[in-house]
């Protein structure tokens, strides 16, 4: 029949289900697009930004990463290690610290001790805290180590709660935390509570000083020995066997002068060394900011020169250092 129009042609029920599921937007299965992803050359490497932490946290150094400060230079480099132990120097942060270059380990040498066998001549530098003095709450003392080229040595950092620094003031036990460039904890210095009240020649008043190195191995004591008119220490070895013996001066300790604490051998005929604790006039009359040169001979046990070391810190706090004026209950 010529007037009949021609319908369209009938489709399956499967293209008819399929068309149906066609207009569904969610798709059953996703596309696989890697399966059509090419990969490109290589592009140019690019170092991470200086202070980028990588895989480890922020505040470590990681030695796969060369636009981060090394952790040491090689042994014999004349050019100090320039950064602040632990930390990434950052634009705000002040200039960096001058770090006396890092040393090799060595034999029969506790780690950490490397850069006394190479100094006959260290000073130790108390930070000055302003807010003992003006609100006389007693704060954790700071010092900084170096050597005569003003380069860094050590950082000592002591460790004392609160409560303890303020009920015991000069008298406190405290413990002394001494990180190298790398803010590894190489030496610890632990001072216990000794009763002052009974008589100075009772052993349980007398002072002691023990030195560990690293944390946790005794390497020996500092003890004090009682005497009328000066200060009088025996120098120990981890056996508690006496090696050495510091003998200080006969005077009111620093006051207008330097005082001068002898290292002396055990027969005190032949002097050794000595630490000698600065005068800088008011600043060491009314702020607690000393400045201690400790002198021993190059070749001197390395060992013998870290007691030395520990001793000057326990002559500061039994001599030198002072306790903030309490203001008065009105």
């Amino acid at each position: 029949m010529s007037g009949v129009v021609p319908s369209a042609p009938e489709k399956s029920a499967g293209e008819m289900e399929n068309q149906i599921k066609s207009t569904d937007p969610t798709p059953d299965d996703l596309p696989d697009y890697n399966s059509h992803f090419v990969p490109g050359p290589p592009g140019p490497a690019v170092p991470p930004p200086a202070g980028y932490p990588g895989v480890l946290p922020m505040g470590y150094y990681s030695p796969q990463q060369p636009s981060t400060f090394p952790l040491h230079q090689p042994t014999g480099s004349a050019l100090p290690v320039q950064y602040q132990p632990g930390k990434y120097p950052m634009p705000h942060q002040s200039a960096p610290v001058m770090w006396m270059p890092g040393p090799a380990p060595m034999l029969n040498c506790p780690p950490g001790l490397e850069y006394l066998t190479q100094l006959d001549n260290i000073h130790v530098l108390q930070h000055f805290e302003p807010l003992e003095m003006y609100t006389g709450f007693e704060t954790n003392n700071r010092y900084d180590v170096k050597n005569n080229s003003n380069q860094m040595v050590y950082i000592v950092n002591e460790d004392t709660d609160d409560f303890t620094r303020n009920a015991y003031r000069t008298l406190r036990p405290f413990v002394l935390r001494i990180t190298d460039y790398m803010g590894r904890e190489v030496m610890t210095m632990q001072r216990p509570f000794r009763c002052s009240c009974c008589c100075f020649c009772c052993p349980s008043a007398r002072q002691e000083l023990e030195v560990q190195c690293p944390p946790g191995v005794t390497i020996g004591f500092v003890a004090e020995h009682w005497n009328l008119c000066r200060a009088v220490y025996s120098i120990q070895n981890e056996k508690k066997e006496n090696v050495l013996r510091v003998r200080g001066p006969c005077s009111t300790y620093g006051c207008g002068s330097d005082s001068v604490f002898e290292v002396q051998s055990l027969d005190g005929v032949s002097n050794i060394g000595s630490i000698i604790r600065k005068w800088n006039g008011l600043l060491s009359a009314m702020a607690d900011a000393d400045h201690f040169d400790i002198h021993f001979p190059l070749d001197l046990d390395v060992k013998m020169k870290a007691m030395v070391f520990g001793a000057c810190f326990l002559i500061d706090f039994m001599y030198f250092e002072r306790s903030p004026h309490r203001r008065s209950s009105r």
